[in-house]
């Protein structure tokens, strides 16, 4: 039988570009979001593609009851779940209304941690299937450009590797996910862009690990070395810097 993949946050290019793969595959699909005229397309287009079927379902980070819904209509396949969900004002709109730090730790953490400790007991039950955690190189290390965005992430972080160390248990598995800069609505505009991945780089990458049951990827590859020189800046020389 075909496994279910729950996509939390569908509406990301990163998640669409992985639909069209599992779709392919003969996959059944939950597009869970927030605009439901874009997810119903992609889900037409799922369809289309040969996924055992392509449901849109809403859900909002900020809103849990908007949760139950989508695990109720959970079948009995191996449930896997893919997480995308994140926003990241601009570090000087933070500054300007501290108010908005609230609105990213929820979208980019607590919201999605939220509903993946209610979706574990039914891996658990399974004894099998997978959790895809997409965090960000930015939960590495505090940057004056966008900490509040990267803590929110490295709080993410914590929390996969806390929910991958109660799954392997039960037979699951949990990867972490930590994109450099990718392609997407979040990035347009954003001065100093550079290494850009596509949406369908990153959705290969995130399966491949799926397949060997990776822990912890970084995507493109080499933003592990990237991320590693930058962790190993000592914070007396890396306080004075703007990166």
């Amino acid at each position: 039988m075909s496994e279910l993949w729950i996509l939390v946050g569908a509406t990301s290019s990163m998640a669409r570009a992985m639909a069209r793969v599992l779709a392919e595959r003969g996959d059944a699909l939950i597009l869970a979001g927030r605009d439901m005229d874009d997810m119903a397309a992609t889900a037409a287009d799922c369809e289309l593609r040969g996924a055992a079927y392509a449901k849109a379902m809403l859900f909002d980070a900020r809103k849990p009851s908007t949760f139950q819904p989508i695990l109720d209509a959970l079948d009995d396949r191996i449930v896997n779940a893919a997480v995308f969900v994140g926003s990241m004002p601009a570090q000087a709109e933070i500054d300007g209304k501290p108010g908005l730090i609230d609105g990213t730790v929820i979208d980019s953490f607590s919201g999605p941690a939220r509903f993946l400790q209610m979706l574990a007991p039914e891996i658990e039950a399974r004894g099998d299937g997978v959790v895809v955690g997409v965090g960000s190189v930015a939960g590495d290390r505090g940057r004056v450009g966008n900490y509040v965005y990267g803590a929110a992430k490295a709080g993410f972080h914590t929390y996969l590797s806390g929910l991958r160390n109660r799954l392997t248990r039960a037979g699951g598995h949990v990867v972490t996910v930590k994109p450099g800069f990718v392609d997407t609505a979040m990035t347009w505009g954003i001065p100093g862009m550079f290494l850009v991945a596509t949406p369908e780089k990153v959705a290969g990458d995130i399966l491949k690990a799926v397949r060997k049951r990776r822990d912890v990827i970084y995507t493109p590859f080499f933003w592990r070395y990237i991320m590693l020189i930058i962790r190993s800046i000592p914070e007396r020389v890396f306080k004075k810097m703007s990166i």
